[in-house]
């Protein structure tokens, strides 16, 4: 080789090298972590403390720390920067459900996680992550000294620290502690007071999880831990852990899929305002839906002409003959087309003959659009007591070979007795009252007696000749002394809408719950809660004796007031004076899930307020055509409903069945009292709307479809607003729109101005001038370059000088009062009250009218308005809103006073 050769070869090596560890070094310099802060209960003060003790113990150990506490920077674009993710004393609901499936992908790619301290104290309704960091916090007692033993002395996250390591802290108690984690240290609970976890006691651990590296210590609530070196160098060593040898992720991986875009998601609203008191319908193979109507009609919506006409009347009890101010509901309660209905055309309803106090379910034929009354097969039919309230369930639902599952409610009275006042009653607990001449009551008569067909879900066998037979697995076998064989779940008080499985045969239904707003455990029981139930076998779900996680009632007398023992729920006995079945019960089921008026602690997520909980269906994506199916996302998951909160949400499961998680499913959409919701054979899901306001013909109840777009998206647009509201003529206005469209295509806009005119500009404004007098409505349709287009809400314009006038006095109302309604719309008032109709309770007009505009009223109403209540305008219970404030209940109250004056 020649030395030219040789100088040049040199300075390629020496230039290779060079450049091969300056990138070494920048790489290792780019490893970053991200530390985590959002707090959505107790706020720790050693946050920020801690935050800046990590960023220091990065500088010096070569990686970089980002900090946020914003929650929308737990997205995959962005977590895949980091090798590592630190949760510093995190605490509450923190996560929507974007961002917690992206959080376990991001794990099961083989990310890294810290929980430092009240990292456990977070996300207990979302079980994957409680499984994830090992367990969730239970309580602690006060600050105080303890001994720390050391389990593995050779992790580098706790070598340097003695074998027993006495310091100060918070100690917590844990729940649900996984088996999987390595522990690597305790707490000797002889050390200190308040210990709860016994002598296995873990304080800090690691494991792999899904993939990835998860890492916890329980130290670390006092500011002075981050000035301790000892303490520092063991989060030090976790977050090493944590980061792993290798810092790329690897989504090749990864199982969990991530959540679908809500904006692709669109209610197709098919009927409104057509309803009166719609209670289930049924999806035909055609698409044509059969709606039952409480009060006596079967309609049929015709989806080929989108049109509604009658398909039969049935003659129904619907309303009582003789008591006043007593709502029956009954009537036409359940329908559901025959799993065979494509060859058979049979159609199972369930009502109330108005000539037999009975339930009765019967088979029909259904051609040339109409149910032939005259082809009724009677199936079966249980008495039903009337001229009370309440409780009728009335689902109907196919489970596998023919299996029909029939919802029955409990025919009991939750109200107070008439009679003295202070006298013994249940007040919205478990009814109880044996005494003859109280049946009804007495739910032991009914809910509780295995000889009895109200207060249960019964199954059986349809054969084509319209007899039954027994499935096996039903809670009582056939001939069994004082049973009914066909029951399958016992233990209801308004089992209201059910659903199948169908795959694996699971049952689940809503259990509309009792309303009592507080316990009285020494005395009565717990509160009322309304649950989501399971049932993967037959049983007893507890009602009247116990209910949510078998919380339990106690015996009661109601001649002399005293109570007695609370049930238990292993050994449950049924003593009523009423129970014509056995005594000796099966052993009472938890509920799947359960929520009281106020927020619940294990479901915080579904809120406050009214509650009446619905069972959705179970999707399966392989069991329909995938041009109209739903995302994979949404496989094997269960949807859920509420009729007077308004909301869906999706249940994901284990593979046993047990609950996993829960998430909001379109919750910028309004559904207006859903009371069914059915898979279509398109495998999209109906809403059928009963409407704001009890036992009405509600304008707003309706037939919607929700599907799916996997195409272009419309634009969204979140207001329109004008920049005055009126002036004298000639009266020039801008228009302004604010609007999004989310493939970010070019939108064009067309103005609609209330008097004929339409405009249309590129740009998301608009001025115009108004030269006649008058009140015009305007809105605005946004269409993208792709044609999809989206219509804006409408805002009021007043041109003259007599609009000028009229306007400033609604600006003015609306300033003083509009807060209040918006508010009021916002909460469950809605469902139990309208403006100037009574529904089942009455108007806000009557209330405005009852109460004058008083300190005291308003301090009473308001206080009445978070609390609860009944008994002023009859027995329903008005729900406790515990969330709001005295601030905003004030303004509800201002809102209906305001109406006084309205006829």
């Amino acid at each position: 080789m020649n030395l030219r050769v040789f100088k040049a070869v040199t300075i390629f090596l020496l230039s290779f090298f060079i450049t091969a560890a300056f990138s070494q070094k920048q790489s290792l310099a780019q490893v970053r972590i991200l530390v985590f802060t959002k707090t959505a209960g107790f706020h720790h003060s050693s946050i920020t403390t801690g935050v800046n003790a990590i960023m220091k113990s990065g500088k010096t150990n070569g990686f970089l720390v980002d900090t946020t506490s914003n929650a929308q920077k737990i997205e995959e674009g962005n977590l895949k920067k980091y090798a590592a993710l630190v949760f510093l004393s995190t605490t509450g609901s923190l996560l929507n459900n974007y961002e917690q499936a992206d959080l376990e992908r991001y794990i099961q790619a083989g990310g890294g996680f810290v929980g430092i301290h009240a990292a456990t104290d977070a996300e207990y309704d979302w079980p994957w992550y409680g499984r994830m960091i090992g367990a969730y916090f239970e309580e602690h007692p006060q600050i105080q000294p303890a001994v720390i033993n050391v389990v593995d002395k050779a992790d580098p996250s706790v070598k340097m620290l003695p074998a027993v390591w006495k310091r100060t802290d918070e100690w917590y108690n844990f729940r649900d502690i996984s088996k999987d984690i390595h522990v690597l240290l305790t707490i000797d609970e002889k050390s200190y007071t308040g210990g709860k976890n016994g002598s296995y006691h873990p304080m800090a651990w690691y494991h792999n999880f899904e993939g990835g590296r998860v890492w916890y210590t329980e130290l670390g609530h006092t500011e002075e831990s981050y000035s301790d070196k000892l303490y520092l160098q063991h989060i030090l060593g976790g977050i090493k852990y944590a980061m792993g040898n290798k810092h790329m992720l690897n989504y090749a991986h990864v199982k969990a899929l991530r959540v679908p875009e809500e904006n692709r998601f669109v209610k197709t609203q098919l009927i409104t305002g057509t309803f009166f008191e719609p209670t289930e319908m049924t999806i035909l193979p055609n698409l044509d839906i059969l709606i039952a109507q409480r009060r006596g009609e079967v309609l049929l919506y015709k989806n080929d002409t989108k049109s509604i006409k009658q398909a039969a009347f049935f003659n129904v009890y619907f309303k009582t003959a003789v008591v006043p101010r007593v709502n029956a509901e009954e009537g036409v309660l359940g329908i559901q087309a025959d799993p065979d209905f494509i060859t058979n055309h049979y159609v199972y309803i369930y009502y109330s003959p108005v000539d037999t106090s009975v339930n009765r379910l019967s088979r029909f034929t259904f051609e040339h659009d109409t149910i032939d009354l005259k082809s009724e097969k009677v199936i079966l039919q249980l008495y039903s007591q009337r001229d009370i309230c309440c409780h009728t369930g009335g689902s109907i639902a196919f489970g596998k070979d023919h299996q029909l599952f029939l919802s029955t409610g409990d025919n009991s009275t939750p109200f107070d007795e008439a009679g003295p006042k202070g006298g013994y009653n249940t007040h919205a607990f478990a009814p109880l009252d044996d005494r003859p001449g109280h049946k009804q009551y007495d739910s032991r008569r009914s809910a509780g007696n295995s000889n009895d067909l109200r207060g249960k879900i019964l199954r059986i066998k349809i054969h084509p000749d319209g007899t039954y037979e027994i499935p096996e697995g039903n809670l009582f076998k056939p001939g069994q002394k004082d049973t009914r064989p066909e029951i399958y779940v016992m233990g209801d008080r308004n089992p209201y809408r059910i659903s199948v499985d169908k795959k694996n045969n699971f049952l689940y239904w809503g259990e509309v719950g009792p309303d009592a707003n507080k316990d009285s455990l020494s005395t009565r029981g717990p509160r009322g809660y309304d649950e989501l139930n399971q049932a993967r076998k037959a049983g007893f779900f507890g009602w009247p004796l116990f209910i949510g996680p078998n919380y339990a009632y106690r015996e009661y007398n109601y001649a002399t007031g005293k109570s007695g023992a609370a049930f238990d729920p292993e050994h449950p006995v049924n003593n009523s004076a009423n129970n014509t079945g056995i005594k000796e019960l099966p052993p009472a089921q938890p509920a799947f899930i359960w929520y009281p008026y106020a927020q619940s602690e294990e479901f915080p997520q579904l809120g406050s307020g009214g509650r009446t909980a619905m069972a959705g269906p179970v999707y399966y994506t392989d069991m329909f055509n995938k041009a109209t199916a739903y995302p994979e996302y949404y496989n094997k998951k269960m949807f859920f409903y509420e009729w007077v909160r308004g909301w869906i949400k999706v249940i994901s499961m284990q593979p046993n069945g047990d609950y996993d998680k829960m998430e909001p499913f379109m919750p910028n959409t309004k559904f207006n009292a859903p009371i069914d919701m059915e898979l279509g054979p398109d495998g999209k899901i109906y809403v059928l709307e009963y409407g704001n306001g009890w036992f009405a013909k509600n304008k707003d109840a309706g037939l919607a479809r929700i599907d799916y777009n996997t195409g272009n998206r419309a634009p969204e647009i979140k207001r329109l607003t004008a920049n005055k509201s009126s002036g004298k003529l000639p009266f020039t206005v801008m228009l302004s729109v604010a609007a999004k469209d989310p493939e970010n295509d070019g939108m064009s806009y067309t103005w609609s101005l209330g008097n004929g005119v339409t405009k249309n500009t590129r740009q998301p404004f608009l001025n115009y001038t108004y030269t006649k007098k008058g009140n015009y409505t305007v809105s605005v349709v946004a269409k993208d370059d792709k044609n999809a287009a989206s219509e804006s809400k409408t805002v009021s314009i007043y041109a003259g000088n007599d609009a000028a006038a009229i306007s400033a006095t609604l600006a003015s109302e609306q300033k003083m009062y509009g807060a209040g309604k918006i508010l009021m719309m916002s909460l469950d008032c809605k469902g139990c009250h309208k403006v100037e109709e009574k529904s089942v309770g009455p108007s806000f007009v009557e209330v405005a009218k009852r109460y004058p505009k008083t300190a005291a009223n308003e301090d009473k109403l308001a206080k009445k308005i978070m609390a609860g209540g009944t008994g002023v305008w009859g027995d329903v219970v008005m729900p406790a809103h515990p969330a709001l404030k005295p601030a905003q209940a004030k303004q509800i109250l201002d809102w209906i006073f305001s109406l006084s004056g309205k006829k």
